[in-house]
């Protein structure tokens, strides 16, 4: 059998990205069998959300209600599958700066490519409302933290900021030129929909590779998007919104009184083989049984 790359491996081709000359989508991923199934694919790169694990963990909404335990036991499933690099999400760090270092070590372990660390100011206060920022000393010292909390230099640590979606264009700014100079290996926005945003902001970014949460249509040519320093940009988490609706489909056949034979959309038993490397798992037991 082909061994999975190590987590060294992983973490170089990642940096080999960022460094490159193209803009790629990642494969949004949620267990282990869907990073192999990025993996066969051919995706370079896979993505690991918060919003995802919450689902995947919890089949809760997006609250930050999934523990750091469990996420970095999510994400090391994944990567032990044989996923893709993958990047990870992980929200503000599990609580202040302090957190965000064990967040860091904790994912490192689990053998992770990268992880971002935001500024939000999560998770929301007694009584709800609207999202806010940290400020941004607290911002910068978190990211200070997770740099320094990284053993294996090949991790990449990305400084993300909502700045955009929650104040405005200037201060988004104002941020992405203060974490350019905190040893972060790339910047991550969310809430770009518009070129000259997006501009202002690699203007600010010393050079640092960019990452976007997604981009609206008219901001979907990947060579545009490279030559302003996009290196990863997200599509969103579909792939894990199509499994739901295929179980759902699947499950409500089958309570409704299709016979399991005639149920439609079964993956074939090639690719269920394929996706739990029965043939690897075929010599073991010869060679070790």
């Amino acid at each position: 059998m082909e061994r999975p790359p190590t987590a060294a491996a992983r973490r170089a081709a990642f940096r080999a990205i960022l460094a490159g000359g193209a803009c790629i989508h990642p494969a949004s991923v949620h267990d282990p069998v869907s990073g192999r199934i990025a993996a066969d694919l051919g995706f370079e790169a896979a993505m690991f959300a918060g919003s995802v694990a919450s689902l995947a963990v919890l089949g809760a909404p997006d609250l930050i209600l999934v523990t750091l335990t469990e996420f970095a036991e999510q994400a090391r499933r994944i990567c032990r599958a044989g996923a893709p690099p993958l990047l990870v999400d992980a929200d503000h760090g599990y609580g202040n700066a302090l957190n965000v270092m064990r967040t860091v070590e904790e994912l490192e372990a689990a053998g992770i490519a990268a992880l971002t660390i935001e500024d939000t100011d999560l998770p929301r206060a007694h009584g709800g409302g609207e999202p806010g920022l940290l400020s941004l000393d607290a911002g910068l010292g978190k990211m200070r933290a997770a740099v320094a909390a990284r053993q294996e230099a090949g991790l990449v640590v990305v400084a993300r900021t909502s700045a955009l979606n929650l104040v405005s264009l200037d201060e988004a700014v104002r941020r992405a030129a203060a974490y350019a100079t905190c040893g972060a290996d790339a910047l991550f926005f969310t809430g770009v929909n518009e070129w000259e945003q997006l501009a202002a902001i690699q203007a600010v970014s010393g050079g640092l590779p960019i990452i976007l949460g997604g981009t609206p249509p008219k901001m979907s040519d990947r060579a545009r998007l490279s030559a302003h320093g996009v290196r990863v940009a997200l599509q969103g988490h579909q792939p894990f919104a199509a499994a739901v609706a295929a179980l759902h489909a699947t499950l409500k056949a089958l309570r409704d009184g299709t016979a399991p034979a005639d149920l439609p959309n079964i993956a074939p038993a090639a690719l269920m083989k394929a996706v739990t490397r029965e043939g690897d798992y075929a010599a073991f037991t010869r060679d070790f049984l």
